[in-house]
């Protein structure tokens, strides 16, 4: 049985005073806001939201100063905090094809009707270390932008509407507008998983472990593991609500979100001629390289769509869904820090008789007659 520890309380407390200390840093340094993590730290701030599943970039913001930095840890705040409000209503499906984009490339068509829209982006920076952002005080450089209407609502047709006037794309499933709509944050999740289900849960998933599948994917342990990026959007949308008491809906603010869509070739099967099918990923803020992965993660679970055998991790929904929650996974692994004394002196006992019994059947395949010596 465990065994309380005189003074364990006391020790806690001047753990947590401690942590406050280290946390704060040096005190002749000025303090971090929360203002300045969300503003200088956005992507951070972004995968937070994503991943705790609440858009609110404050509180967000706050939950990665309090730890330090450490997104899962600051993910797993935000989570629990979320669990502690009440649900007054829902929204509508926000309609991201009335985003006001701020970034819109793709990979597949070098002029498509739009454009392409560079944005904030690192993917053109050289990966070296800007020692001049030590000293870095002032207002930021103004950025002209060339064409003020690119971003426009209805400016940007979407890479599937090209395709399809070709006949090269599979048409998506369609859902009913008042189709029942999976909740992974009130129910548990069952398998086999729709794909509702599959996304909300990829939304939140671990981005890193999303990266590593995604990449497996791409090394080929996986049946589409040479995808081609449609389009990435990164702009603003609009989140509306229909109270029950009205007939009508309203606007209640605006979201930040990236969307992405992947492309793999489908060779065809008996019910679905050939074409490229998508994967799609959507997230809260800036999270390119998540929404990255999680559209091709979308993608390799699709198998029973395509009639795929999943002969890979990456294809399997159990491995993959089970697995990618950093706050189970996290909170799973950490139970380890708690006392096992008891389950640790069990297995101790165990191993004393194994190697017993090892011990005995090693002398005996040693000893050539061991009847005889027992005899002398």
């Amino acid at each position: 049985m465990y065994v309380a520890v005189k003074g364990g309380e006391q020790a806690i407390d001047n753990a947590h005073r401690l942590l406050a200390e280290t946390r704060r840093g040096d005190p002749g340094e000025p303090d971090i806001g929360v203002a300045q993590i969300e503003q200088q730290l956005g992507l951070g701030v972004d995968r937070v939201m994503t991943e705790g599943a609440l858009y609110d970039r404050e509180l967000a913001a706050l939950a990665v100063k309090q730890a330090q930095g450490d997104l899962v840890e600051a993910i797993f705040l935000l989570r629990a905090f979320r669990t502690t409000l009440p649900r007054f209503g829902n929204t509508r499906p926000i309609d991201t094809d009335t985003m006001i984009i701020r970034r819109r490339i793709s990979a597949t068509f070098k002029d498509l009707p739009g454009g392409q829209v560079l944005g904030p982006t690192y993917d053109y920076t050289h990966r070296l270390i800007d020692f001049s952002l030590q000293a870095a005080d002032g207002k930021p450089p103004r950025v002209a932008i060339a064409d003020a209407d690119a971003g426009a609502p209805g400016s940007m047709p979407r890479i599937a509407e090209i395709l399809s006037t070709d006949g090269m794309i599979a048409a998506e499933p369609t859902h009913a507008q008042e189709a029942p709509v999976g909740d992974l944050t009130r129910e548990p999740l069952h398998l086999p998983a729709s794909r509702d289900v599959r996304l909300q849960n990829l939304v939140r998933g671990d981005e890193g472990f999303l990266l590593a599948l995604a990449y497996s994917l791409q090394r080929g342990f996986g049946a589409a593991h040479h995808p081609f990026l449609g389009e990435i959007r990164l702009g603003e949308v609009t989140v509306v609500i229909e109270p029950a008491e009205l007939d009508f809906e309203i606007a209640i603010g605006e979201i930040t979100v990236t969307e992405c869509v992947m492309l793999n070739r489908f060779n065809g099967s008996a019910e679905t001629p050939p074409g490229f099918l998508q994967g799609y990923g959507l997230t809260f803020g800036h999270c390119e390289r998540k929404a990255m992965a999680m559209a091709m993660m979308d993608r390799a679970l699709r198998w029973r769509e395509t009639g795929e055998i999943p002969s890979h991790p990456s294809q399997q929904d159990e491995f993959v869904l089970y697995h990618s929650d950093n706050v189970e996974a996290s909170g799973f692994l950490q139970h380890l820090k708690l006392p096992h004394y008891v389950d640790f002196q069990s297995e101790r006992v165990l191993l004393r008789r194994l190697q017993a019994e090892y011990a005995a059947k090693t002398t005996n395949q040693d000893d050539p007659n061991p009847e005889a010596r027992s005899g002398d």
